[in-house]
């Protein structure tokens, strides 16, 4: 606790530990299994419980509620956890639930800025450098990989995966899987594309960019079954460590993949993905 700020109108219980350097603003409430590590700011009327584990330089803003016991009617008291990873931003208001099933955990990466009113549910996990707009929320067991995206006031249904550097847009509702790199959104929801603005920040090299492209164009606009789809991107595009996540993504996912078969021949012609344009986009910008 070298050099920490608990203010005595905070409450923190006996058993809390405290890191170095941490911050506790008046009226929070620390409760007696939580850990926080070094440099983490816990501001007024936050309300940290059960055994969480919150990451060091992570901030948790004011009426946020953390570690709470699951809203699971099958939960029966059993220990469960939440641990949170650093650097992370929980914003006002933002609600994190325990986990339910004895010593299960609903987990937080690094880097992730979870905005006000957001909603994280039991057995969740959330990988690193993921953003979650105002009011989305994560139904029971929902998993987002890293750096994905979801938009304001978006629902995800339970069991459901979100993949990696995928964007979610904000009003839309996301019942079945969400593949890695697209973007899309809507109610009913609609895969739009590749998400190439961001796969060239995140300076994703063009042969890549270009393999994807061609990876999600067989899934998605060659009005093929999947596992025809899949087959053919195994036989067609070249290996790189991405297009096999596309491929193990697409395998295992149990929901299904959300927009599959549902491409219209005018949604086709407004947002299909192709090669040419990516390599277009690379080289002008």
């Amino acid at each position: 606790m070298k050099n920490s700020k608990i203010d005595s109108l905070a409450i923190v219980e006996p058993g809390a530990q405290i890191g170095n350097d941490v911050t506790i603003e008046p009226f929070a409430v620390v409760k007696a299994n939580v850990i926080l590590h070094d440099r983490v700011v816990i501001k007024s009327h936050a309300y940290i419980d059960g055994f969480t584990t919150v990451g060091a330089d992570t901030v948790i803003w004011p009426g946020a509620v953390i570690g709470t016991k699951p809203q699971d009617l099958k939960y029966r008291g059993e220990k469960t956890y939440v641990e949170i990873g650093k650097n992370c931003q929980i914003r006002e208001y933002v609600t994190v639930n325990s986990s339910c099933g004895k010593e299960s955990v609903v987990k937080i990466g690094d880097n992730c800025l979870l905005m006000a009113n957001c909603h994280v549910a039991h057995n969740c996990v959330i990988g690193n450098n993921v953003i979650m707009a105002n009011s989305s929320m994560l139904a029971g067991h929902v998993k987002v990989e890293d750096f994905a995206i979801i938009g304001g006031f978006t629902p995800v249904h339970q069991y459901t995966k979100i993949g990696c550097y995928s964007m979610v847009g904000g009003f839309s509702r996301v019942p079945l899987d969400v593949p890695p790199y697209i973007i899309g959104g809507d109610v009913p929801f609609r895969v739009a594309g590749l998400n190439r603005v961001g796969l060239r920040r995140h300076q994703f090299p063009l042969e890549v960019r270009l393999a994807l492209a061609k990876a999600f164009r067989i899934t998605y606009r060659m009005n093929l079954r999947l596992s025809e789809a899949l087959k053919k991107i195994e036989e067609e595009v070249f290996p790189y460590p991405e297009v096999r996540h596309w491929l193990d993504f697409c395998t295992t996912s149990k929901r299904g993949l959300i927009d599959l078969g549902g491409i219209t021949k005018k949604s086709c012609e407004e947002s299909a993905e192709t090669a040419d344009e990516i390599e277009s986009f690379a080289e002008n910008g």
